[in-house]
Parts: C-alpha cells; structure tokens; sequence
C-alpha cells in the first residue's frame, strides 16, 4: 500500500485486530483471511482530490491439498468506500479478481471494506479466503508507461510528468497535514475551554457552598446562645 497510513479495523463484533502499515512509495501489499459472511475494513488517510487504486485478488483454501489455489471465477467479491463524512463513495460487486479506483472529495480517513457474496466459498473452502490487497494512493496510483504510449510522450517528457505529479502530490498531503494541524488546534482550543468552564463553575459552586455554610452555623451558634 502507498499512501499516508491503514488501518485494519475489527467488523461484526470480531476481536480487535490493528494492522499499522506505514507505507512508503514502491511499498507492496497484503494479505488477509475472511470467512463467509465476514468482513474486513481499512482506514486510509487520503488527501483531497487525490486518485486512489485498488487492486486485488483472492484464493481459496483447498482442503484436500492443504494449501491456497487461485478461487473459481464464480466467486464474488463487493467493495465499498465510505469518506470521513460516512458517506459512500464507491460501492461495486466485483469478481474473484479485480481492480476499483475513486477519487476523494473530502480529506481523511476514508474506510474500505471487502467481504464475500458467495455462498460457494462453504462448500468448496471450509469457508477459508485469502485475500491479496495492494492500494496504491496518489501518483503512486498513475501507470506512466500506459501514460506514455498514450500521450507519446519521450523519457525526458515522462519524467518531467512525474516530477510535476510528484510535487502536486507533495503539495496536496502539505494540505492536509495543514488540514489535520487546524482540527487538533480547534480540539484543543474547545477542550481547554471546556475545562475553563467547569473550573469556573467548581470555583462558584464552593464559594457558594461556603457562604451557606457561614449563615448556617452562624444562625445555629446564635440559637444556641438564645437556648
């Protein structure tokens, strides 16, 4: 995966499984198993207007063999991408192997999920499946050779492409860490605000509470003098 950071996330009350990929330009992908009706979900951190590319295939467990073979071409796999907003993004039914792409609107977390549509995977794989998953993010995402057919663009033009690509990416994650700086200040400008408050009103509360206390006891020692 090539992008800011992924997160496995835990679905359908599953033990809590973090993965913390810190990726890196050229980084591959990974693995995962899911059974049946199970579901496996990722968080991306995403720039705005930054192009995002999925790809990823799926093999099934042969119980005979003891080993993972390449999964039938009925098998089904549905992929949804939800933004920061929980809005959907992308939501598509794929086959046992396949490529999906979306482009992000809103800088953040974006949530990726994959699970299984087909009930075959019971009966043929003890309801075992690997997944490959490798995401690649921003102008990791481009695919400059078929760039460069298309375009007919010479070496010196190809890589003049990429650098330009390579600074607008650069700028876009400048953006958002500029973007994730601003939501941690306003957090912690309305936190310590909170905070102020309720020391405020501890401060009144006490004070009130030790005046009523002063009348009290003053009118209960003047009683008792009049007694």
């Amino acid at each position: 995966m090539a992008g800011v950071g992924a997160r496995l996330l835990p679905v359908m009350g599953r033990p809590v499984l973090l993965l913390l990929a810190l990726c890196t330009a050229g980084a591959g992908g990974l693995y995962f198993h899911i059974g049946e009706t199970e579901k496996r979900c990722f968080i991306e951190e995403i720039p705005d207007e930054t192009m995002v590319i999925g790809n990823y295939r799926t093999q099934m467990w042969d119980k005979q063999k003891e080993v993972f073979l390449p999964s039938t071409p009925g098998l089904g796999m549905h992929v949804e991408v939800k933004d920061p907003d929980s809005k959907v993004v992308l939501s598509r039914q794929y086959g046992s192997e396949g490529r999906f792409t979306f482009t992000s609107h809103t800088p953040g977390d974006h949530q990726i999920c994959l699970h299984s549509n087909s009930t075959k995977m019971a009966l043929f794989a003890g309801g075992k499946l690997r997944v490959h998953l490798d995401i690649q993010v921003g102008e990791h995402a481009n695919n400059y050779p078929e760039i460069a057919a298309k375009d007919k663009l010479t070496e010196l033009q190809l890589r003049a492409r990429q650098l330009l690509d390579q600074v607008e990416q650069i700028q876009k994650e400048q953006d958002y860490q500029r973007y994730r700086e601003e939501r941690f200040r306003l957090t912690s400008e309305s936190t310590n605000q909170r905070v102020l408050w309720w020391s405020i009103a501890q401060t009144v509360i006490l004070i009130l509470t030790g005046i009523w206390q002063m009348r009290h006891l003053k009118s209960f020692f003047e009683a008792k003098k009049l007694v």
